[in-house]
């Protein structure tokens, strides 16, 4: 059994998805893939019946209009599509790391909010080659994706979404419990455009 005082004065110390205390940044060839802990994720799905309201009120706390279906929209907060009247809302983590907390009285009436940070992992690519990776990776077609445009799709076998934030600059929203399996694929398509 271990020793109770050994393991009650120890300070946690967060660890980001893959494990480490810093986040992973990997160069292969012109690509760079940057594990991104920094980040706030919360859920919102409108009430049957409250949609028009739930979309009204995403758009007061985003600072603007709310995202269509494949869309992103970011002044405030950002927030992107994930399903029928479902948006993923992202803010940095060091001011906003209560984000599920904040949002969930502005929908009082009008839709359920969830806490999201520790469910996903999300990765950047960035680079010249990011249009050869990601078409190793998934079959979304990212060269017809426009700068603040999303996409939901699978990689290896995970359910993922799919942001384009620049033309050589998109970000994967994976698992977090399967972080190492999504940084693998990555990692793997990443080395085979080299």
């Amino acid at each position: 059994m271990p020793n109770s005082e050994n393991t009650q004065n120890r300070p946690l110390t967060a660890i980001t998805a893959l494990g480490s205390s810093e986040p992973r940044i990997e160069t292969i060839g012109v690509v760079t893939c940057t594990e991104m802990p920094s980040i706030a994720l919360a859920s919102v799905a409108a009430k049957l019946g409250a949609q028009g309201q739930a979309a009204q009120v995403l758009k007061k706390a985003v600072g603007m209009a709310t995202p269509q279906i494949g869309g992103v929209s970011s002044k405030i907060l950002t927030a992107f599509w994930i399903g029928p009247d479902q948006w993923m809302v992202e803010a940095p983590f060091e001011s906003h790391e209560d984000l599920a907390a904040h949002l969930k009285p502005l929908f009082t009436g009008t839709g359920y909010v969830a806490e999201q940070t520790d469910a996903w992992s999300r990765f950047d690519l960035k680079g010249a080659d990011v249009l050869e990776v990601l078409e190793l990776l998934c079959n979304v077609n990212t060269r017809g994706m426009k700068t603040d445009t999303v996409s939901r799709t699978s990689i290896h076998h995970l359910g993922c979404f799919v942001r384009c934030i620049a033309s050589d600059h998109f970000a994967i929203y994976g698992p977090r419990a399967s972080a190492q399996s999504l940084h693998h694929a990555i990692t793997t398509a990443m080395l085979s455009v080299r």
